[in-house]
């Protein structure tokens, strides 16, 4: 099995084709358009099996999927304490794992932005996530840890290991969080400014088929968006 995930920076229409050669099964981008509310006919063609949400039709979180894997989206909650959290899509996968794609925003939240949103929204679904895969732009990394917040990024990898799920990037690589050597986003598209903020956490039975993680170089990217897509494969067991 093979996933990406990837901020595509807006207009996917004019860009899902450098995609294809991955010939991955599930593809998880931010920043797309809604294909039901598109123009864009190759785009509508292609996207025959996929689920999607955000707050405008052009800008939003879409997981793309072959046509023979079933895709189901579930019902978790995206309320805490009263308050939305986005962007948040749950769905299951031929009703054999679950995948949690993510695309975190500041939500107009003056403490709980970004990581901060993701942190709600674990709170109030941990019990979903048994097996289960996570993947997105979360827009965080540890070297963002503040000493007088329990949400860190630091504090959310603490608690997706105690429900055995790990970052498969850091697994693979044997990096530790906040020094990553391979970025994933430059920040205006300048090349002195990188981070590494885009992850794929797994369950355990993930973990154990792990094959490769790559991210792709950004020189081949960078005219088509400020990230670079990161791909994940699993051997077949």
């Amino acid at each position: 099995m093979k996933i990406i995930t990837w901020n595509c920076n807006g207009a996917l229409r004019n860009k899902f084709e450098s995609l294809l050669d991955f010939d991955a099964d599930l593809i998880i981008v931010q920043e797309c358009e809604n294909p039901a509310e598109s123009k864009d006919k190759k785009y509508v063609d292609w996207a025959v099996n996929y689920l999607w949400v955000g707050d405008t039709k052009s800008k939003g979180i879409g997981i793309f999927a072959k046509q023979n894997i079933d895709l189901q989206r579930l019902n978790w909650s995206d309320i805490y304490n009263g308050h939305k959290v986005k962007h948040f899509l749950p769905c299951s996968v031929n009703k054999q794992f679950e995948l949690l794609a993510v695309w975190t925003h500041q939500n107009n939240s003056p403490n709980f932005g970004y990581i901060g949103q993701f942190w709600k929204y674990l709170q109030i679904n941990k019990h979903h996530l048994t097996n289960t895969i996570i993947a997105g732009d979360f827009n965080s990394n540890t070297i963002w840890d503040e000493w007088d917040r329990w949400w860190n990024h630091s504090d959310v990898v603490k608690e997706l290991k105690a429900i055995n799920i790990e970052s498969l990037y850091h697994t693979f690589t044997k990096e530790e969080q906040g020094k990553e050597s391979q970025p994933t986003f430059f920040l205006h598209r300048n090349t002195l400014k990188p981070y590494h903020i885009d992850y794929c956490f797994a369950s355990m039975q993930f973990v154990d088929n792990l094959n490769s993680v790559t991210i792709e170089p950004f020189e081949k990217w960078k005219n088509l968006s400020d990230h670079s897509p990161m791909i994940i494969m699993f051997e077949d067991k």
